[in-house]
């Protein structure tokens, strides 16, 4: 009988669930490779003014979702925000990119950074980082498998690290750092002309440095009072990565010329070395290890949860939403993720999964907001939360995310046109499955 079955445990609460947000964020980027931001604009205000300005738009993103997830309780965040703003095939394309690129290529992206960084420490060939990026994939699902709680509690104990390795290097890179060096100037009248067409390249990789805050949403029925958890986990998690990534930036400029950041490929590694000496980049290799793993092991935690909402609405095939009678987890979603997210590690095919498909996430990202719009008609929905600035931020989000995309297109048209073409397959797959499940009825 319905009511025998097995369901998913609530287990997170607030300090989980923030541990997530900001967890999942902050990965590898803020400390290998500024350089991409810094290397198109010319000055430290610009810099700091884009990570600011990325940081504030991400806020805007995350409100928007806490007044979306206030109003769905169910799991499956975004999904579920589309398919009840849109349609279903809405949702199934934003489930369909998730599982065969978006998400899971991010968690092979993730998983070989570990394992690259691992091999700073152990002889590893190319075939050693394929085998411990696997692992740490497998054992991140085995966690996730045998409790919600669990996962997150090994999350907020990486988030708490990492967030206190932060803290340290903040306050060791102002404290031996040379007192106000001569090239720390946040207003240099010799400085190159700001172009706004690189400020907006500069921006575009600032938003993308803040990916992954949403996927808190994801495992709503797993959070405790998810009406107010979510919403503040949203806020509080962006607002500290965004201290953290100005604070961090500005001691990267404050420890190193500007130069040296906008060329660096390690620039955590090099403000190390500067301070301390010689073997502060073997700290910091250990450090983007530690952060890597923390941040999969949210991202491994959030994706199954929308594979089981799809299959519970008859998207994807019944036994993916079964719950583990034992663990309460959407177990065979866990392990469906694992097996496909090491198959694009073990054959390298993330790589071009993940540069040509990531941006599309960024046209649902505009259409979740214009949802929030229309939903806000509709007189059946109770809401726990009511987005502040409402219309005029969520406007300005829409603009801004489909800004984004369109950059990505206008910049690199034939990589942007395949990325799509990999979404847009979804649509027909939708429809011949709809057809196929009411036949079957």
């Amino acid at each position: 009988m319905e009511r025998d079955r097995p369901t998913l445990r609530r287990a997170i609460r607030l300090p989980h669930a923030t541990a997530m947000v900001v967890g999942t964020i902050i990965g590898a980027s803020i400390f290998v490779q500024p350089s991409e931001i810094t290397g198109q604009v010319p000055t430290i205000a610009a810099v700091l003014a884009v990570w600011l300005i990325s940081g504030l738009l991400t806020l805007v993103g995350a409100l928007v979702c806490a007044e979306l997830a206030s109003t769905f309780t169910e799991s499956g965040g975004v999904y579920v925000y589309l398919r009840e703003a849109f349609n279903p095939a809405t949702g199934f394309l934003w489930g369909w990119a998730m599982f065969w690129s978006v998400h899971s290529g991010i968690i092979a992206a993730i998983a070989v950074v570990f394992a690259r960084y691992t091999a700073y420490f152990l002889p590893l060939g190319d075939s050693g980082v394929k085998a411990v990026a696997i692992a740490a994939i497998l054992i991140l699902s085995g966690v996730n498998y045998v409790g919600v709680r669990a996962g997150s509690t090994l999350q907020s104990l990486f988030t708490l690290g990492k967030l206190l390795a932060i803290v340290l290097i903040i306050g060791l890179g102002l404290a031996l750092g040379s007192r106000l060096p001569e090239h720390f100037v946040v207003s240099d009248p010799v400085a190159p002309a700001l172009k706004l067409s690189n400020f907006l390249t500069a921006l575009v990789a600032g938003l993308f440095a803040f990916g992954g805050w949403h996927m808190v949403t994801y495992s709503a029925e797993e959070t405790v009072n998810p009406r107010r958890t979510i919403p503040t986990a949203l806020m509080l998690g962006t607002v500290i990565v965004t201290l953290c990534y100005i604070a961090m930036n500005a001691v990267y400029m404050y420890v190193l010329p500007l130069t040296t950041v906008a060329s660096s490929t390690r620039v955590a590694a090099d403000a190390a070395d500067a301070l301390v000496g010689f073997g502060g980049g073997t700290a910091m290799s250990a450090l983007v290890m530690f952060s890597t793993f923390g941040a999969l092991s949210g991202i491994v935690l959030a994706g199954p949860r929308v594979y089981y909402s799809m299959a519970r609405d008859g998207l994807l095939f019944d036994w993916v939403a079964h719950v583990h009678p034992k663990y309460h987890t959407p177990h065979r979603s866990i392990v469906l993720q694992a097996v496909w997210s090491s198959v694009l590690v073990a054959t390298g095919t993330f790589r071009v999964l993940f540069t040509r498909v990531i941006y599309t996430e960024w046209i649902f990202f505009g259409l979740m907001a214009i949802g929030l719009i229309l939903l806000r008609r509709r007189d059946d929905l109770t809401r726990g939360y009511s987005a502040w600035g409402y219309p005029v931020l969520p406007i300005v989000f829409i603009v801004s995310s489909f800004a984004i995309v369109l950059n990505q297109i206008v910049s690199n048209t034939a990589e942007s046109v395949g990325g799509l073409s990999v979404v847009l397959v979804g649509l027909p797959v939708y429809y011949l499955w709809a057809r196929g499940r009411y036949v079957r009825r």
